[in-house]
């Protein structure tokens, strides 16, 4: 994950990304607030069901791009599950930098 996390100019959104890779459930939460959202190709969905799953899943991205200062993700993705696709992040913020908002889809 080094090599990609390299690309991430956003603290947050690095550390997202880095407990997501290493499956790592207290930093993971950690990052989002109590009521955090989720949306999967725009279907709100339960974001502790959905987390633990791809915590579960060892998911990660295996590579990345960035856009939106920062916020959004974009790239191939590996689940244990689902295995390799392309997929987007879009990591929404509130004024403490917790996530309060995460979108996620698969990308053309």
């Amino acid at each position: 994950m080094n090599n990609l996390s390299a690309k991430l100019t956003n603290p947050i959104v690095k550390a997202v990304v880095n407990a997501l890779a290493n499956g790592d459930p207290k930093a993971w939460f950690s990052l989002f607030t109590a009521d955090a959202e989720l949306y999967d190709d725009g279907n709100k969905l339960d974001f502790v069901k959905w987390s633990n799953g791809v915590l579960k899943n060892h998911e990660h991205f295996t590579s990345i791009g960035v856009d939106d200062n920062g916020l959004t993700l974009y790239g191939r993705y590996h689940s244990d599950q689902w295995g390799d696709f392309s997929t987007y992040f879009k990591i929404h913020l509130n004024k403490e930098n917790k996530v309060i908002r995460l979108e996620v889809g698969q990308a053309n």
